[in-house]
């Protein structure tokens, strides 16, 4: 077994021709073992230079890798994200309307002549001219149809009011019948559209814009 020497021997490989001029030049090249003040400060400050720059290096490596991770994170989570938004809006949606329902059904039980008078005076101009009116209702009593008798004359109806009881009706329902046309309101029916047209605004606004009714008009 050969054992390898702790040191290279000098080694004389510098090519002479026989004028004497060299031909090639040696390789060896010896190592420097002392350096100056200035020469000690200046590899310092390299050696610095060259670790601050490694730094950054790898801290925008690390940043490019955590905002790619990040990014990977949102766009796995953003269709859960969306339907969570969606869910909300119609949970939102859902109990403001609820809530509306029972405030209007407390106002509708106290005034239950309300919706009627709004749609004589909305209708003034159409059943002016017409010589009979009918209004069909659920329970009216003398008081509330004197008083839409009034309303009528106020509008300038000059014609006919008769009133027909609907036991079927709901207490704020109504139906009018005059000559050129008609008109009716049932709460129930009100909401149910309303419920319906809440329902195609979310589905709009979630991006797929069909019709989410249950077959009512």
């Amino acid at each position: 077994m050969s054992v390898q020497p702790l040191s290279t021997p000098f080694a004389f490989d510098t090519e002479f021709d026989a004028a004497g001029t060299v031909v090639q030049a040696s390789a060896f090249r010896p190592i420097k073992r002392t350096y100056m003040p200035a020469e000690v400060e200046a590899l310092v400050a390299q050696a610095r230079l060259e670790a601050r720059e490694a730094a950054l290096a790898e801290i925008e490596s690390m940043q490019a890798m955590a905002l790619s991770t990040i990014a990977q994170a949102l766009a796995h989570a953003a269709p859960a994200l969306a339907q969570v938004a969606q869910a909300h809006r119609e949970q939102s949606a859902e109990l403001a309307l609820s809530a509306a329902r029972v405030v209007a059904a407390a106002a509708l039980d106290r005034f239950p002549g309300g919706p009627l008078q709004a749609a004589l005076e909305a209708l003034g101009q159409e059943i002016d001219a017409s010589p009979r009116l009918v209004i069909r209702t659920g329970q009216v009593n003398e008081e509330t149809r004197a008083r839409l008798e009034q309303l009528c004359a106020d509008a300038g109806f000059s014609g006919v009011v008769a009133f027909r009881d609907e036991p079927g009706l709901a207490a704020a329902a109504f139906r009018l019948e005059w000559a050129d046309g008609r008109a009716a309101f049932d709460p129930d029916d009100a909401f149910a559209r309303m419920g319906v047209a809440l329902k195609s605004a979310l589905a709009a606004e979630a991006g797929h814009a069909e019709t989410l009714n249950d077959g009512r008009r």
